[in-house]
């Protein structure tokens, strides 16, 4: 049995009862809860009374700019998100991380004996971090060479716009620091999407030069001259698009006979030489490696992630999520779209009433082409599912 609740009010406990008001019986094994940051002040005492309230197997989640429901992204107001979820046959280990870890912890085999899991075991890690203690990215470094091949999926918490302050749920308590990882294990796993929210354009190109993250050549060409040349080729509608929204796709796997929107890593471009034609990214491309530049805006974006739920829902078949976790960019939802709840309500529209929840990150995470990575601008959606 899941169950999904949303509540609204300036008053946290107005709040919390309206978000229990759809719960169903009994103690989840699972409650992810997201408050938003109005309730800064009082989040101990929120959490508590959660705790108190539905006694759940365990009590994970974070604040957030904003807030994420079964259909619905609060993004102006005060508002708590609860998704329970009950999943015969799963085991989860939670762990609470320190940035000091990363200094008494030297070693592969350090870390899994810290984490407390084989890599034989866990199905999927979920994570949430506060991006102002905890260097996220390390950890899902350490967690691809720990755990390789297994689903990181999750964010980095937010709070209120320039206070350099968020809160982390686990079970009772509220922490102010660090990250939160859990290991799910047994009979359940996590199917997710990255939406990346970008559209390809021009051609393919292999990088032909490289110094860290600034592009030397491609095709044995400055870079610079191949992405003017993309853009003027494009057609005066998308030339005005890319001439915002402009990014790099980097090519995960690049022996594929054809490259499709969910094949590339998306990063930003940073900055171009004139003199020389380099541009430098934010990443660090290899030699050989596929690239082909991109746009990102409302439209590319709305179409990479109904196109990607409709192929998740295909794999899917005739199996039922319990529920759904929703991280999103703090800079998706109206500022990108004009309308509100666009991301929740594609999912909804997609797979139908599933119990969702989630937040607007300063951070998404998520796998793309079989790794895991921290994104920005993104939509990190998965969906606990039974293993196959």
């Amino acid at each position: 049995m899941s169950w999904s609740g949303l509540g609204k009010g300036e008053h946290w406990r107005d709040a919390l009862a309206a978000a229990l008001q759809s719960r169903a019986g009994g103690n989840p094994q699972l409650l992810l809860a997201f408050a938003s940051w109005h309730y800064r002040d009082a989040m101990s005492e929120l959490v508590q009374a959660l705790e108190d309230e539905v006694s759940p197997g365990l009590l994970l989640g974070c604040s957030g700019q904003a807030i994420v429901a079964t259909r619905a992204e609060v993004e102006d107001s005060p508002a708590i998100s609860l998704l329970a979820m009950d999943l015969p046959g799963a085991t989860l280990r939670s762990v609470r991380l320190e940035h000091g870890d990363f200094q008494a912890l030297r070693s592969v085999e350090a870390w899994r004996m810290r984490i407390g899991v084989d890599p034989g075991e866990v199905n999927a890690f979920l994570v949430f971090s506060d991006p102002f203690t905890f260097d996220i990215d390390a950890l899902i470094a350490l967690l691809e060479q720990a755990y390789p091949g297994v689903p990181v999926v999750g964010g980095i918490a937010s709070g209120e716009p320039g206070r350099n302050a968020t809160e982390l749920f686990h079970d009772g308590d509220v922490l102010y620091s660090g990250a939160l990882l859990v290991a799910l294990s047994g009979a359940w796993t996590v199917q997710s999407i990255v939406s990346q929210g970008a559209a390809p354009i021009g051609d393919t190109w292999t990088v032909t030069g490289v110094e860290r993250n600034v592009l030397r050549s491609l095709g044995g060409r400055p870079p610079l001259e191949v992405l003017v040349e993309t853009v003027r080729a494009l057609p005066p509608e998308m030339q005005q698009r890319a001439s915002r929204n402009l990014l790099i796709g980097l090519a995960m796997d690049e022996y594929r006979d054809q490259f499709q929107r969910g094949d590339f890593l998306i990063r930003n471009l940073v900055g171009v030489d004139q003199e020389t034609g380099a541009v430098a990214v934010g990443a660090f491309p290899r030699v050989g490696q596929t690239l082909q530049f991109q746009v990102r805006d409302a439209t590319a974006a709305d179409e990479e992630l109904r196109e990607m739920l409709d192929v998740l829902g295909g794999e899917l078949g005739d199996t039922t999520p319990a529920g759904a976790l929703l991280c999103l960019c703090n800079g998706r939802g109206m500022g990108l779209f004009g309308t509100p709840g666009h991301d929740a309500s594609a999912v909804h529209a997609r797979f139908g009433p599933v119990p969702s929840t989630g937040l607007f990150c300063n951070g998404e995470i998520g796998p793309v082409g079989g790794k895991n990575f921290v994104h920005g601008f993104t939509a990190s959606i998965a969906f606990f599912v039974p293993k196959a």
